[in-house]
């Protein structure tokens, strides 16, 4: 990649890394879902970004945008590490798939394979890391108390991210995914220059 090359795709990047940022503020509550999990479509621009530039570039302005975040956190770090993770799990994979073979039909192949490994990465991350991180300042009946209450079969941790988790990843993905193939032809060519 020449100097000119590597300039527009930096900044492009940059470009892409601040509308996702400014994306993530405008989050929406999601039916059946308990208050803190909110719908937005921040991981849009970082998958225009691995269809435009490639998929670690993706990953890319997935952790500026998270960490530019962080700055902001009332997590403690913990939900832009989920971010960062299930945002990763959709843009790598679909960049991945998307580069080899540019067609509009493999670019929906490619995002329905990034929002499904989303969701499956939301079931382990939740699972094994986030959860847990969040019950060292609250107890685990109390989390799972906050998914019953949208859900009121949800009992146990399992539970909350079969039936909460997954879905609202997976559905999450596919709405980014949706408004990426709505703009993404359009975007390319002022993307690539």
């Amino acid at each position: 990649m020449n100097k000119r090359n590597r300039t527009r795709v930096l900044a492009g990047a940059a470009m892409l890394t601040a509308v996702s940022f400014v994306l993530h503020f405008l989050e929406f509550p999601v039916p059946l879902a308990p208050a803190h999990m909110k719908m937005d479509i921040s991981d849009m621009p970082a998958l225009i970004g691995a269809f435009a530039y490639g998929p670690w570039w993706g990953v890319a302005i997935e952790a500026v945008k998270n960490l530019l975040y962080l700055m902001r956190s009332s997590t403690g770090g913990v939900g832009e590490l989920a971010n960062f993770l299930m945002g990763s799990a959709l843009v790598l994979p679909a960049g991945l798939i998307y580069k080899y073979r540019k067609t509009k039909k493999n670019a929906v192949r490619a995002c329905v394979i990034g929002s499904l490994c989303k969701g499956i990465v939301a079931v382990f991350a939740n699972y094994y890391i986030m959860l847990p991180l969040y019950e060292s300042f609250m107890p685990l009946e109390r989390i799972i108390a906050m998914y019953a209450s949208a859900l009121p079969f949800i009992e146990t941790k399992l539970d909350v991210v079969l039936y909460s988790v997954l879905p609202f990843n997976i559905l999450k993905g596919a709405l980014s995914s949706a408004v990426t193939m709505l703009i993404y032809k359009r975007l390319s060519p002022v993307l690539k220059g």
